[in-house]
């Protein structure tokens, strides 16, 4: 039985336009998703893993498979469905999973013959033994995972086209905030893999720089934490001579031990979540980790980065606080905090979030010809109708914050720092230059979504509040920590 793995790619992401930018290749990831249920797959089957991510493949001179599975975010979708076609039409059995099949189940039901809601790994033997009866159900719901069975994943599939390996050590996350889907995919709890297997897997991974997918990989209590002080004790005895970048809110900074352990185990480099230069902004994404015991992000970020550990500041731009000059202040923020990467995403509903459930009420979804403007739901397209700022308005403050914070002097003085203090040189140099890489390549496509939406769409300040039944000057009420 021959089975094939699919993720799908969207042409309109620019980091996977590696022959537009060459640095791109350093932010093209695996899809691991694909490569740990392929580690669960019986040896009955002769499993496929193709990525479009690498390039689009001939699939009309690949052997017919038996059955097409496919994961994909929201933003993946049209593709995913365009796959699904395909195959379908062939009289291939298509089973469709991922976060965007959770949320939008009635409509992914539409484009394939089975759908896998939540964590597939519970149930995906079932799937398959199904599959080789020709009794594939509708649906099979997965639930959370028990992560204590997850297998090493399959990184043999893959071609040696990555600068990054990949391996995940916990998932869910407690905070809840309310543009993130996490919670509503991966739960609430905390949950954590076995160390001995984390550690198994990083020794099967080829690549000697390695992406921890968590979402946040060290948790936010004090048992989160001891756990991952233990993790990074288990990477340091095993001595596997990788370094490794993960994500984590900015609690990180506050444990000096768990920094020493971090930094000698091989972390290079952490993606945290600022999101707001201001309370405000915090209060309304429900961001309210952040703001806790009077933190100073500068001194924070400073601590991180004695230990030789790159620090990559995450900020979202179009909050209802958000308006004219937020992307000067919101670079000008970064730079005070001394970050040595800056990533700036345009505020977007996706489903299964609070901020989707209050904007679609609240008819602010700028973008809602489904499935076709899913498209766009990439975080680096302006899909919603903000409070303040114009379509025009809002991409021109983010390429606004982009220039200014990616100017030749800044990235001189950053890699200039880094190299006085030889933290991470060659990192910061290909992550700076990626990013600056990127300012012209999303340029052109937004002009190319300008001409797909010549007319623009107006900040919902400026709309006729006569012209719908919401109160439309009522700010959405924000939740979670």
């Amino acid at each position: 039985m021959r089975l094939y793995l699919v993720n799908p790619s969207n042409p309109l992401v620019s980091i996977i336009k590696v022959k537009e930018s060459r640095w791109n290749r350093y932010r093209v990831w695996k899809p691991l998703s694909l490569m740990t249920l392929a580690g669960l797959t019986p040896p009955e089957w002769e499993v496929s893993i193709v990525d479009e991510n690498l390039g689009v493949p001939d699939y009309e001179a690949m052997a017919r498979p038996d059955l097409v599975g496919i994961t994909a975010f929201t933003s993946q979708a049209n593709r995913a469905y365009e796959i699904a076609r395909r195959f379908r039409g062939l009289g291939v059995p298509v089973i469709m999973g991922g976060i965007h099949a959770t949320m939008c189940l009635d409509e992914v039901m539409e484009q394939a013959d089975s759908v896998v809601t939540g964590e597939a790994e519970g149930v995906w033997v079932q799937v398959l033994q199904d599959a080789r009866q020709g009794s594939l159900k509708r649906r099979y719901d997965g639930g959370f995972a028990d992560l204590k069975d997850i297998p090493v994943a399959r990184h043999d599939l893959l071609p040696p086209a990555y600068a990054f390996g990949a391996v995940q050590t916990t998932r869910g996350c407690p905070l809840n905030c309310s543009f993130c889907s996490v919670t509503a995919f991966n739960g609430a709890h905390y949950r954590q893999r076995p160390i001995p297997q984390v550690v198994r897997e990083f020794q099967s991974i080829p690549e000697k720089h390695v992406l921890i997918v968590d979402d946040n990989l060290i948790g936010t209590s004090a048992r989160h934490i001891a756990r991952a002080k233990d993790l990074f004790r288990a990477l340091i005895e095993a001595d596997l001579g990788k370094r490794w970048v993960a994500q984590a809110t900015i609690n990180f900074a506050d444990d000096e031990e768990l920094l020493t352990l971090a930094a000698k185990a091989g972390c290079a480099g952490v993606f945290i979540g600022f999101e707001s230069p201001s309370p405000e902004g915090l209060r309304e994404l429900g961001k309210k980790f952040n703001m806790l015991k009077g933190r100073d992000f500068r001194a924070s970020v400073r601590r991180i980065q004695r230990h030789n550990i790159l620090v990559v500041g995450s900020f979202i731009i179009g909050l209802d606080v958000d308006g004219p000059g937020i992307g000067k202040r919101i670079s000008e923020a970064a730079s005070h905090y001394g970050v040595d990467n800056l990533n700036v995403l345009f505020l977007t509903p996706l489903p299964g979030t609070r901020l989707w459930d209050e904007m679609k009420s609240a008819d602010r979804l700028a973008l809602d010809n489904f499935p076709e403007d899913w498209r766009y739901y990439t975080l680096t397209f302006p899909v919603a109708r903000y409070r303040q700022l114009s379509q025009d308005d809002i991409i021109q403050e983010a390429q606004s914050c982009s220039r200014s914070f990616y100017s030749t002097p800044r990235i001189l003085a950053r890699l200039g720092s880094s190299i006085w203090r030889w933290r991470q040189p060659l990192i910061s140099f290909v992550g700076n230059f990626s990013y600056r890489s990127n300012i012209d390549v999303d340029r052109k496509s937004y002009v190319d979504f300008r001409r797909q939406y010549p007319k623009g769409v107006e900040a919902w300040g400026e709309r006729d509040v006569s012209s719908s039944g919401h109160d439309l000057f009522v700010v959405p009420p924000s939740g979670g920590q």
